[in-house]
């Protein structure tokens, strides 16, 4: 007997009324770093100007082999569970081996870099588009569904699987983080939308790219920086695992400081939970 599709289920985000009643800044605040280690002073400069950096190499085609079959071992249980590609959310939390990834020291040098000694990782989220699956992540803001302030955060993009044009690689709107916060559409009724929010005609802030890897590199974006990918039309999967870092001053409401582990420097406000390593996996 053939098997039920297994139902989507969306990403869970928060009340975008809680988020908003917050006081926030969320203005692009540029690195400021004069001598980094791991980048160079011009790519500090890029990443200011167009609000990324990306096919920066971490893992060796070995280890991103292994890394994807770690992977595919945790959807399969995933999917075991009734749940989706979608759902393996905070992993960090759950996960030993995503918690590895997320405080990884050659990941967190690069972020050091650009935000500077004092990091927190607080976010880990693979967002995996099984071919055909009809899902797309329309154009957004990463902070607008943080509840953080002042907008002092990146993700990092880990390709588990190669990305490209054609299996619906992201795409971001080059520089377009210069522009503050924008307003912001809802798509709650519409399924093909993962996180439910576009803020539309965003061509009309900077020139789209996209944003090809190979498995084990990453990118770099600000949460203010618009981007997203279209719906995965190959016969090939395009998973990618994303990584939230902030400055430790940066402040947490909802309970979003139980998330984040200190990963460089220090936090002297000890705003941040910083959680221990899980055991399962």
């Amino acid at each position: 007997m053939q098997e039920s599709p297994t139902p989507f289920i969306p990403v869970p985000t928060p009340d975008v009324q809680d988020i908003h009643s917050q006081p926030r800044d969320l203005r692009f605040h540029p690195s400021t770093t004069t001598n980094p280690q791991q980048l160079t002073c011009e790519q500090i400069d890029e990443f200011n100007r167009n609000g990324f950096l990306t096919g920066i190499r971490i893992f060796d085609e070995t280890a991103a082999t292994n890394i994807r079959a770690y992977f595919d071992q945790l959807l399969a249980q995933y999917l075991a569970e009734g749940k989706d590609s979608y759902s393996i959310a905070t992993a960090h939390m759950k996960h030993g081996k995503v918690y590895d990834l997320l405080t990884d020291s050659r990941i967190v040098a690069y972020v050091k870099d650009i935000l500077g000694d004092n990091v927190v990782a607080w976010g880990s989220h693979f967002f995996c588009k099984m071919p055909h699956d009809g899902k797309k992540v329309s154009w957004h803001q990463d902070a607008a569904y943080w509840p953080l302030t002042p907008s002092m955060a990146v993700t990092v993009w880990l390709a588990i699987d190669d990305a490209d044009v054609e299996n619906a690689a992201m795409r971001f709107i080059l520089g377009s983080h210069h522009h503050g916060e924008l307003t912001a559409q809802m798509h709650e009724d519409d399924e093909s939308e993962i996180l439910y929010q576009s803020v539309a005609n965003a061509e009309d802030f900077g020139e789209p790219f996209d944003n090809v890897l190979k498995a084990g590199e990453i990118s770099i974006h600000s949460d203010l920086l618009l981007h997203g990918s279209k719906a995965n039309d190959s016969d090939r999967r395009r998973c990618g695992l994303t990584m939230r870092y902030c400055r430790a001053e940066v402040t947490a409401y909802l309970d979003w400081h139980a998330k984040g582990v200190l990963v460089s420097g220090a936090d002297p406000r000890h705003h941040w939970a910083n959680p221990p390593r899980p055991q399962a996996d």
